[in-house]
């Protein structure tokens, strides 16, 4: 905190300023305090939350902090320099900075100063990510009813590096869409899928991209009902994203910033912060009932209902 003196318009003034902490959240008198808009609140248990997840500034997110024991041995190599190194940089580039293998991971922030690979580059490129962070899979389950106890017609747990991952979830949402047919005229056959696989594929990567790693186990989850697909993303709301503007356009925060990045990428995403815009314009020009959302501390629901 600083405080000075200044003059303005002939007359004495005190400007107290005062810097962010680095080290949030700040109690005082056993409250924890935040400024909104122009006033100052006491901080909800979602925005204390929050404050914690992003303590120290200067420290690195969690994405691009070195696994301890890690090495590049854990690594899928091979994988980084033929599918994702053409995808991140330019050809002509790549043949022209001759810059070794370990250099390329670190200018792409895949690597510490010291040479050890972070967990964005295990989520990404690890031979088994799981054995380093256990929630790093997608839990997808097919109920044959409305509620979590009716019988499972199938479940299938989804887990490797990252092109690996959004591969097969590709596949497995593409094998329990049904389409229904609609022949207008002999010419003319309209199909109607009964949830958009746009609207399906942008929030289950919104789930891999936001989610935490850090503080649960817990995987991401496909809960793919007769009514219903819900999907749920371990960690809440982060940074400045809140519930009155989770969803809007353009709005959006990254916990795991190296991470959303590799999507990117990958082909995966086009923009950041338009996922579930694209997917609420989906179900609405497929006919579906309005994407339901349900951020919560620990976790974010989004539910998406089938057409009728």
């Amino acid at each position: 905190m600083s405080v000075q003196k200044k003059v303005l318009a002939g007359c004495e003034v005190a400007v107290i300023e005062v810097q962010p902490s680095m080290n949030p959240p700040v109690r005082y008198n056993g409250r924890v305090w935040i400024r909104v808009g122009p006033r100052r609140a006491s901080a909800t248990a979602e925005e204390e939350c929050r404050l914690t997840e992003k303590r120290h500034a200067a420290n690195l997110p969690f994405d691009q902090r070195p696994v301890a024991g890690c090495s590049l041995g854990d690594l899928d190599l091979g994988l980084f320099q033929q599918v994702y190194l053409p995808a991140a940089v330019a050809i002509d580039v790549l043949a022209a900075n001759k810059r070794t293998l370990e250099q390329q991971l670190a200018s792409l922030r895949f690597l510490s100063s010291d040479g050890i690979p972070n967990a964005a580059a295990l989520l990404a490129f690890g031979k088994d990510p799981r054995s380093w962070l256990p929630g790093a899979y997608i839990q997808f389950v097919r109920f044959d009813g409305l509620e979590i106890t009716d019988p499972i017609r199938h479940q299938k747990e989804i887990s490797g590096p990252l092109p690996q991952l959004l591969r097969q979830m590709d596949e497995v949402l593409d094998a329990n869409i049904s389409v229904a047919s609609d022949v207008r005229s002999s010419a003319t056959e309209v199909q109607h899928p009964d949830y958009p696989p746009v609207a399906l594929q942008q929030l289950v990567r919104n789930a891999i991209m936001h989610r935490s790693y850090e503080t649960t186990h817990a995987p991401a989850r496909v809960y793919w009902f007769s009514d219903r697909v819900e999907i749920h993303s371990p960690g809440g709301l982060y940074g400045h994203v809140t519930p009155e503007n989770f969803g809007q356009p353009g709005v959006t925060d990254y916990r795991n910033p190296v991470l959303a990045e590799a999507i990117k990428v990958l082909g995966y995403v086009q923009r950041f912060g338009m996922g579930i815009p694209l997917a609420r314009k989906a179900l609405e020009a497929n006919g579906n009932p309005p994407l339901e959302l349900s951020p919560e501390p620990s976790a974010v629901l989004v539910a998406m209902r089938r057409q009728a």
